[in-house]
């Protein structure tokens, strides 16, 4: 027999159903929505009030179906009176959003560092942007279901510690509990708080808001600094036994290669990441400052010669890692994200070459391969999206 707080999650577990469903297939009916999940109409017209209620749903004028008696109404995805926040913690600087329930930007800023090495002064920054955005969202009278957070590093899936983020020097980050204390008092001091890995997150962003059907398995690759995927199978992230599924970064790419910052050699971060094009420019460091970044683009997209072939070299490595993704995890659409992005053609033409050669040779058609919708707030829209995949999954939180 259920117990009191099984039967909940039953019915939390039947709700979100019914939101997922109509995330796929928007204007179904009650009837509609009852036949393809399997309850009773009774059980969903009951659940669906109750979701139209809280926000989650509205409702179309009725339809004229041409026959006798009542005509179903479509019901829709409600736009305008919940909200998910998300965060990106960049290297540099962090980018917030608010978004709605179908991934639309309501509200954005960007947050500039004081110390990048100082990760508690940095979160301090942060959380007070995010209380000021989300009291801007309230204004307009949303209630805001909750924040996620994306990281460039290693994230612990169920405490939301940081391990480790290369680029930025942080160790051992109790994300939670830094913004928590910040949070105290404030419209977020109860919001539901999600934390995980960029490319992760990205990876979220394109399969929560886009063709659910079309794109699982689906891969997100995020090329920056470093080089990180984001996986998704069967509807599930992919995050592994201890969370390091995705770390392709660290995938040999050529052996005997240039030396990687985890010890090994001819990692496709050493080969493809901007801070190894940054090593080769600034004979080996791998700091690169944002300035330096932006200089480094503007040189390539000016025909820098050194420059391009660096970037055309680590294109034709990115061939080899499309070409390891694909047979490693077989999806249905690889998608490009990241800041290497910007140099274009140059970067992403000998990159499709070679991926094309391995696929002809092989005789099979490879996946799509697409870049990013969102461009630069993939991460923060997919940390906002993080907020939504876990509460329309309610078994994932009760996981042990």
């Amino acid at each position: 027999m259920l117990i009191t707080g099984d039967q909940q999650l039953l019915k939390q577990m039947n709700r979100m159903v019914l939101v997922r469903k109509l995330c796929r297939e928007p204007e179904l009916s009650r009837a509609d929505l009852a036949a393809a999940v399997g309850l009773t109409k009774s059980t969903v017209s009951l659940l669906v009030r109750e979701l139209v209620d809280e926000g989650w749903f509205s409702e179309s004028d009725l339809v004229s179906t041409g026959s006798l008696g009542r005509r179903p109404t479509p019901l829709h995805i409600d736009k305008t009176r919940l909200a998910l926040l998300g965060t990106e913690f960049g290297i540099g600087r962090a980018r917030i959003v608010a978004i709605n329930l179908v991934g639309e930007i309501l509200e954005s800023a960007d947050v500039e560092y004081d110390d990048a090495s100082d990760a508690a002064s940095c979160f301090k920054l942060v959380a007070k942007s995010l209380i000021r955005l989300a009291k801007r969202v309230a204004v307009d009278g949303r209630s805001i279901l909750g924040l996620g957070v994306g990281l460039h590093g290693g994230v612990d899936e169920k405490s939301g510690v940081l391990h480790y983020a290369p680029n930025l020097g942080w160790r051992d980050i109790d994300t939670p509990g830094l913004l928590k204390k910040q949070f105290q008092g404030s419209l977020l001091a109860d919001v539901p708080l999600f934390v995980q890995n960029e490319a992760d997150v990205a990876a979220l962003a394109e399969f929560e808001f886009g063709d659910q059907s079309s794109v699982d398995p689906l891969v997100y690759l995020s090329i920056g600094h470093g080089v990180g995927a984001g996986v998704i199978v069967r509807d599930r992230l992919l995050t592994g036994f201890r969370g390091f599924a995705g770390e392709v970064g660290h995938t040999i790419l050529q052996a005997g290669g240039p030396r990687c910052s985890c010890g090994r050699s001819g990692c496709a971060d050493a080969l493809i990441g901007l801070g190894a094009l940054l090593a080769k420019i600034k004979s080996g460091d791998k700091s690169g400052s944002f300035a330096e970044l932006t200089t480094l683009f503007a040189k390539a997209e000016a025909g820098d010669a050194a420059i391009c072939e660096a970037v055309n070299d680590a294109g034709k490595f990115l061939g080899v890692l499309l070409n390891n993704i694909w047979v490693a995890f077989d999806p249905m659409r690889i998608v490009l994200g990241g800041a290497a992005l910007q140099f274009g053609d140059t970067f992403l033409k000998p990159a499709l070459d070679v991926f094309k050669e391995y696929a002809d040779a092989a005789q099979l058609p490879s996946p799509d391969v697409t870049l990013s919708r969102f461009g630069s707030d993939a991460v923060a829209i997919g940390a906002a999206a993080l907020v939504r995949y876990h509460l329309t999954r309610p078994y994932n939180l009760q996981a042990p």
